[in-house]
């Protein structure tokens, strides 16, 4: 089963810029998109149920704003938002229940400039954790996808020593992740790839993509016990179509 994660920083951009065409060549099992900035009736839908793709929307409140949705060619046995309301309405995290695993398509905060939503974005982080925990200590894996926002570690970026004061780099940020990963998951790109130069994420200005001056922001997590399953995962760092690219993980 290959499982794609895509910030497509607005989808009816992204279906301008050869969304469709992308998705009718990749044809992942499944397809979790973030910050999808539409709501479900202004996106025609026919061309990816010509698929065989079953949609699931969970757009914010604010038009044109955040929101995710999953295209799954099997459907879950259900699919809901986190029950949290100050998250779901701004349509950030999906909970889908599949036999053998509970898949998590997030969407996490930015913190912004001057900390201006670090409280939001670790109250955010903390929500997620303790959901994943309570989820496997009840018995279900975990598959954590999304944009998480947060460059990890120094590899994660290629400029850490000018970022450390900035959105995505903050030390609460980073060390959020790193409370995540110690709960007993795990990060699976490092897991396969240890070195940097990694990225998902390049700005728009100077050219920053061509030169790979870019940020690791988008990830598969996965509880320990179930990453013997997890074959693969990868950057599919040549498509474009967003300022992200999609990460993909193959599983068994």
């Amino acid at each position: 089963m290959c499982i794609i994660s895509w910030n497509v920083n607005g989808l009816r951009a992204a279906l301008r810029n050869g969304f469709a065409s992308w998705l009718g060549t990749e044809r992942p099992d499944i397809l979790c998109l973030q910050e999808t900035r539409a709501m479900p009736g202004e996106i025609d839908a026919t061309p990816f149920e010509a698929l065989g793709y079953k949609l699931f929307w969970n757009p914010a409140k604010k038009p044109g704003y955040s929101g995710t949705a999953l295209f799954a060619k099997k459907a879950p046995e259900a699919v809901s938002p986190s029950g949290i309301e100050a998250f779901d309405c701004e349509g950030r995290i999906q909970l889908a229940e599949y036999k053998d695993f509970t898949l998590i398509n997030a969407y996490f905060p930015n913190s912004q400039p001057e900390r201006a939503r670090i409280d939001y974005k670790l109250a955010f982080c903390e929500a997620i954790r303790e959901r994943c925990v309570a989820l496997h200590e009840g018995g279900r894996h975990i598959v954590l996808c999304g944009d998480y926002n947060i460059a990890h570690t120094e590899i994660d970026l290629a400029r850490p020593k000018e970022n450390v004061d900035n959105p995505g780099f903050f030390p609460e940020e980073r060390a959020a992740m790193d409370a995540f990963l110690a709960a007993g998951h795990v990060d699976t790109f490092r897991h396969f790839r240890k070195e940097p130069g990694h990225y998902t994420w390049w700005s728009y200005r100077g050219r920053a993509r061509e030169k790979n001056i870019g940020w690791r922001l988008d990830y598969h997590c996965v509880d320990a016990a179930f990453l013997p399953r997890v074959k693969r995962a990868t950057i599919l760092k040549d498509v474009t179509g967003s300022d992200h690219c999609p990460v993909a993980i193959e599983i068994q």
